[in-house]
């Protein structure tokens, strides 16, 4: 049984599918409201706050994948990463099953040095600590020999359905809507994204790959990368017809945090909006050199053709 935890997320969705098309047919969503993606699923309704829930959602499984979503506040972050983190590590101790456990970047330094596996976790903003401080729970039992697991990272999120990320929301979502995009800060710094559907599919291909395990690995993202400014002027290619957008500096920010409360939330990762942003798949690429990456083209497309933007 594959089980993932925090099922009806993008990626858990994304990854449910990957499984059962290449790896297995016996898959276990969890969560506290979770929803069949396939007619055979199974459903496991779990709080994972709670020990004897995630037991319970565990039991037969050969290996677990944590996709866990947390409600975007710093102090929850801070406080309920580590309190879930220590709860699924105990329980796959318990019915000594693996872990692959799905992160993103917060941790890392807010600044312009490429990310790779190695980059120190250091963050000093609340989101990036609660995170640092759960990866660094896993990986210390990982090299205890309590758990056979493995971290996979990515960076934001772009992509079809319901995919969640500022880029969705503030470019995507606005023209849905008929609105003017927005971009944060600076549009002429390089952005690394990641298509949604690749990172389920390149956790999949890790989890289900004997030599990956005890290690920390970044999912395969476009290395072309784009500045918001290329990436509007692709959108504006596709549609046939000039986007355009607006640049929330600094002092439009600092207003709208007052009046919007994810504002709010997002200033403290502001800056890693005013510079380059690489983050580096190379050495998943090198051990899976036939994995083929979305271009930023494919996925502005395939995001177009399902929000059905003309």
């Amino acid at each position: 049984m594959h089980t993932i935890l925090g099922a009806n997320g993008i990626i858990g969705e994304e990854l449910a599918k990957e499984l059962r098309a290449n790896y297995t047919d016996e898959i276990k969503l969890v969560g506290r409201n979770p929803k069949k993606v396939h007619p055979d699923d199974v459903l496991c309704k779990a709080d994972l706050f709670n020990i004897e829930d995630v037991h319970k959602a565990l039991e037969n499984t050969e290996i677990a994948y944590m996709t866990v979503g947390l409600p975007y506040t710093s102090e929850v972050w801070l406080r309920d990463w580590v309190r879930i983190m220590e709860n699924v590590i105990e329980g796959c101790k318990k019915q000594n099953c693996k872990l692959v456990y799905f992160d993103n970047t917060y941790m890392y330094p807010q600044d312009a040095a490429v990310q790779t596996e190695d980059t120190p976790m250091s963050s000093s903003v609340k989101k990036g600590m609660g995170k640092k401080l759960a990866a660094e729970m896993l990986l210390k039992a990982m090299a205890n020999k309590e758990i056979e697991a493995l971290i996979c990272r990515a960076p934001e999120f772009y992509g079809p359905g319901k995919t969640k990320g500022f880029t969705n929301a503030l470019v995507f979502g606005a023209l849905l809507e008929g609105k003017k995009p927005k971009v944060f800060l600076n549009d002429k710094v390089l952005r690394t994204l990641i298509y949604t559907p690749d990172a389920s599919r390149g956790m999949a291909l890790l989890a289900n790959t004997p030599d990956t395990y005890g290690q920390t690995w970044h999912l395969p993202c476009d290395d072309n990368r784009l500045t918001y400014k290329q990436f509007m002027a692709e959108i504006s290619r596709q549609l046939g017809r000039e986007i355009k957008y607006t640049v929330l500096h600094s002092f439009v920010l600092k207003i709208m945090s007052f009046f919007h409360p994810m504002i709010k939330e997002i200033k403290e990762l502001f800056p890693r909006y005013q510079i380059d942003n690489i983050f580096d798949s190379s050495k998943f690429k090198a051990r899976f050199p036939d994995f083929e990456v979305t271009s930023y083209t494919e996925g502005i497309r395939s995001i177009l053709q399902d929000y059905k933007i003309k």
